[in-house]
């Protein structure tokens, strides 16, 4: 891999940045100063530093994003943008969404290019939960919710598994599945003869959507995050 594309896949700058670091011989490889940007590097076995700063470099990297309304779950498409357009990063090209979120649900998606990780989280046997945030058209009843809870005919061959759902105190309803059946959640609303007017995913596993991040907005995963993040995935 070349020096510059090493140290802009790592979040150093851009690469016109990163060229000039290294042409001011702010870039050492093995303790050498190395002035060429286009340096072959080994990525695995070779000590990078910029500035002072080891670089470690990162084969997978993992972004949290608030999706907001009116983007779709691909990583292209003719009719609308995408998620993975809305994040200006070195990897862009590399990122694909775990999973999916409606054109008009908001909230948390975790996007990524570790492909194994991502079918781990989605496979159904490791009974990943995600929670959604439901704004439904009329209040719920302490009947609906139990329905909602053990299980409900939405129309497939067999019924919705046993979730979690309990209403907040201006009567919003939080639901927590670990399916990822089409539509669940809207049609597991209209199953007890309601409508979800909003929706917006709240959680992901153990990752929870960052509140301080507007709708569109997106960041890194920190170390801790990602850790907890794999060891979800690999549970059965």
């Amino acid at each position: 891999m070349r020096l510059d594309k090493f140290l802009c896949d790592n979040n150093i700058g851009t690469r016109s940045q990163v060229k000039e670091y290294i042409k001011k011989g702010q870039v050492t490889v093995n303790d050498q100063i190395i002035k060429k940007p286009e340096t072959k590097v080994n990525e695995e076995t070779d000590t990078v530093v910029c500035q002072g700063q080891p670089i470690h470099y990162r084969k997978y990297v993992y972004y949290m994003l608030n999706k907001p309304e009116g983007v779709v779950s691909a990583t292209n498409d003719n009719t609308a943008p995408t998620v993975v357009s809305l994040l200006t990063v070195p990897e862009q090209k590399d990122l694909f969404p775990v999973g999916r979120l409606d054109k008009d649900t908001t909230g948390l998606l975790l996007l990524t290019n570790d492909g194994a990780l991502a079918h781990d989280l989605l496979s159904p046997k490791k009974h990943v939960d995600k929670t959604y945030l439901v704004k439904p058209e009329k209040p719920l009843s302490a009947e609906d919710i139990h329905r909602l809870e053990n299980g409900l005919d939405i129309g497939d061959e067999k019924p919705t598994a046993p979730s979690k759902a309990r209403l907040t105190e201006n009567g919003d309803l939080l639901l927590t599945i670990h399916e990822g059946r089409f539509h669940q959640v809207k049609r597991m609303l209209q199953a007890v003869d309601n409508q979800v007017l909003t929706l917006e995913r709240v959680s992901f596993g153990p990752l929870s959507l960052d509140l301080s991040l507007q709708r569109g907005e997106y960041r890194a995963l920190t170390e801790e995050e990602i850790k907890v993040l794999s060891g979800s995935g690999k549970k059965s």
